[in-house]
Formats: C-alpha cells, structure tokens, sequence
C-alpha cells in the first residue's frame, strides 16, 4: 500500500508543481521583457495561467512557460544528484514528468492546439517548431523515468518504500494545494 501511495501522491504534487514552475516561466519572461503581470491563476483544481497585459513580448512570454518548466526540474534534479541528497529520485520523477507534460502539451499543438500551443499558433510559430519542442522535450521525461520504478518499490531491485513517505509526499502536496488556494487570483 505505501508504494501506491507514494506513486499517487508523488504524481498529483508533481502535477501541481509543474503548473506552477511553467507559469513561474511565463512570469519571468512577462517582467523581464517590460509585460505587467496583472494575475497568475493556479488553483490545484484547475489548469494553471498568466494573464499578462500589456505584454510587450508575448512570444517570449509563452514560450518561457514551458521552457522553464522543463529546465528548471531539470536543473534541480541535476543539483540534488551533484549533492548526493538521498531524495534526489523524487526530483528525477519530478523532472520526468515535468519534461512529458511540457512536451506534450507543446507537441500535440500540431494536431489540436489548446493554451499555450494555440497562443503560438496564433503568433505564428509554424507547428515543425511545436514539434521540434515536443517530440525531445517528451522523449527526455520518458529517459528520465527509465529505471525510476524501482525507486517506488516497483519491478527488479526494487527497494523498500517506508509508510512515511508517502505521508511526506502528501504533505508536501497539502502544502502546494493550500498555497494554490491562498494565491489564486
């Protein structure tokens, strides 16, 4: 039972976190290219968004969002390994699902584009450059995930899941969610 929880919880915080890191992209990108952020939408049951206005740059804008949410879990996994943390695993999960949200989100603008994807459509970005984003971006959380099983209790060599942890995850989730609440606009 631990090890389910702990896959539950881990995918339901990483889905809330990767909401807020991609929309921590586009809130960058709107203050650093002179846009006025006028409110960030993240409640954990609905999807995330940035509503920027005006918004000198809203290319760069769009494209920050899931640019810096795929990196940066990235970069933080890569940290947390270089530092030999004993969690470093959660951020490799993390990373992973981070990179195949972002991807596919981005990627499958080819065929339907919805949110940001459509946003690029609109601004003319021609959909070989969706792909060119989606297709590596997904691949990547796909290679990251390779093995992570085992982290979870799952498959060949698997190791042991304390009950504790998934009770840590959950709480870390709480944390997101309530923050969620708190801050949407």
């Amino acid at each position: 039972m631990a090890r389910v929880l702990l896959l539950v919880f881990s995918a339901l915080w990483s889905w809330l976190a990767m909401q807020a890191v991609h929309e921590l992209g586009h809130a960058l990108a709107a203050l650093a290219t002179g846009g006025t952020i006028q409110a960030v939408r993240f409640h954990p049951l609905s999807i995330s968004q940035t509503f920027v206005d005006p918004n000198p740059h809203p290319g760069i804008v769009v494209w920050m969002g899931p640019v810096l949410g795929a990196v940066l879990p990235v970069l933080l996994w890569g940290l947390a390994r270089a530092a030999r943390l004993r969690f470093a695993w959660f951020l490799q999960f993390f990373a992973g699902f981070c990179l195949i949200a972002n991807g596919a989100y981005i990627g499958t603008g080819i065929w339907d584009p919805v949110g940001d994807a459509a946003d690029l459509v609109r601004l003319g970005v021609p959909p070989w450059q969706l792909a060119l984003f989606g297709l590596p971006t997904f691949s990547t959380g796909l290679w990251c995930w390779d093995g992570i099983s085992r982290e979870f209790g799952w498959g060949k060599n698997a190791r042991s899941v304390s009950f504790r942890e998934p009770f840590y995850v959950a709480g870390l989730l709480t944390i997101t969610a309530i923050t969620g609440w708190w801050h949407s606009s």
